[in-house]
């Protein structure tokens, strides 16, 4: 199949998961819609709770996912927005000042800019680094509570910080496993708040709401409130430590438990019939296991509510836990689970709702697409068209210490050769007799 050039309104991005690695090939449409022109999915090997593990098998991952993309978008592209998670990541709290040498003038982008550049010479732990600052509320000469001071006069800007920090180690494996498929890093954003910017509403982010992100390998979590992102977290349990616990419990292969978790699987005991069992094909010439489903639930509802007391703890320590008015919204290839939603009310006492990114997509979109674990991808996509109609579009390179060549110091050297040769010349030349 034929492939169109590079077209600069496509956006790609490239989710890499613990369990699957997706790319999503899209654009802006005319009616301001999100157009998804192609899209691949693989299984993921290489990927342990979010962080790369494997190079070689995330590669080949990566490479499949982008040449479907290609394919199914029928468009070439080179560059693409990555999302970075795993138990890694870290935030803190952190406030700026900066003091303006004139009160007349109106406070402009350009401070703003440079409180938030001061934000990135912190001193942080030996191999972390800055991820994203996120601006809280400001304050403009002791005038408190102010979200957007552009266009106000004053001496001395203030503003808190939303600092999220991960390893430089984690971030450099993702670089080098993007460019060892001939791609390019466009930019990197935390998996969270790629599936806010996917699945929750303004006015979810307004009122305040917390999203729980259940992935293969980690939990990740995001609260909202007053439209501004107050805490992010990652849990570092997911989906696979429940298949495990399948495996463990019913003493079956990990490939059965999966199976199991998916087809059966349901988080609300009290929501399965007792007399209900499942049957297995036992290995070769043994008898078949069977299995009841209440017990498989019994094992899967004990899961979840350990990866919920998680998501409680993580909720109080942000102090927005009676700020809430939007309650939990669970996406991820976890919410998938039958009744999950119903064991997260019981369980922490807030009204929660399946997150589907689909709020943003123009009609036309695969069906695969309306599922809560292609919240990430879709919400990278979306950040990805923001940067470029923001003008914000760099492609991040690794920087490498400059090495002159041995070509640079031949050409260095060039002037003194040429002396020599002439010099040489002169003395070789026999003396000319004829005069």
């Amino acid at each position: 199949m034929e492939t169109k050039p590079f077209n600069s309104n496509v956006v790609v991005a490239l989710d890499i998961g613990t369990t699957k690695v997706c790319a999503i090939a899209g654009r802006r449409n005319e009616h301001g819609k999100l157009e998804i022109l192609g899209f691949g999915k693989v299984d993921s090997e290489g990927v342990l709770r979010g962080v790369v593990s494997n190079i070689e098998k995330t590669v080949k991952a990566i490479a499949e996912a982008a040449e479907y993309a290609r394919r199914s978008a029928k468009t070439d592209f080179k560059v693409v927005h990555v999302g970075i998670a795993g138990q890694h990541i870290k935030s803190l709290q952190h406030r700026g000042i900066l003091t303006r040498d004139n009160d007349h003038t109106e406070i402009s982008h350009r401070d703003i800019d440079r409180l938030i550049s001061d934000m990135y010479k912190l001193v942080l732990p030996p191999g972390d680094k800055i991820l994203h600052v996120i601006p809280q509320e400001y304050t403009v000469d002791n005038e408190q509570g102010i979200t957007d001071p552009i266009g106000m006069s004053g001496i001395r800007l203030e503003a808190n910080f939303h600092i999220i920090t991960g390893q430089i180690s984690a971030s450099n494996n993702i670089h080098r496993c993007v460019e060892r498929t001939g791609l390019k890093v466009a930019n990197m954003t935390l998996e969270p708040i790629a599936s806010a910017a996917a699945v929750l509403s303004e006015e979810e982010k307004e009122a305040g709401v917390a999203l729980v992100d259940i992935g293969g390998g980690t939990t990740d979590i995001t609260i909202f409130q007053d439209s501004i992102i107050r805490h992010t977290a990652v849990i570092p349990f997911g989906g696979n430590v429940i298949t495990k616990d399948i495996k463990d419990g019913c003493s079956v292969m990990g490939q059965q438990a999966e199976k199991l978790k998916i087809k059966f699987g349901s988080a609300l005991a009290e929501e399965v019939y007792d007399n209900r069992i499942i049957t297995i094909p036992g290995l070769r010439g043994r008898d078949p296991k069977e299995i009841s489903e209440k017990n498989l639930a019994r094992i899967i509802q004990a899961r979840v509510e350990e990866i919920l007391d998680y998501v409680v703890w993580e909720i109080r320590r942000s102090g927005y836990e009676r700020k809430l008015i939007g309650g939990i919204v669970l996406t991820g290839g976890g919410a998938l689970l039958n009744h999950i939603d119903k064991l997260t009310e019981f369980h922490t006492g807030m009204s929660t709702r399946i997150g589907i990114p689909v709020e943003h997509l123009a009609h036309g979109y695969s069906e695969q697409l309306s599922s809560p674990k292609f919240a990430t991808g879709v919400g990278l996509l979306l950040k990805g068209l923001e940067d470029l109609e923001a003008g914000k579009l760099v492609v991040e390179e690794e920087k490498e210490e400059p090495v002159l060549t041995t070509v640079e110091e031949d050409n260095s050297n060039k002037w003194y050769e040429q002396l020599f040769k002439k010099t040489k010349e002169w003395f070789e030349t026999e003396p000319d007799t004829d005069f």
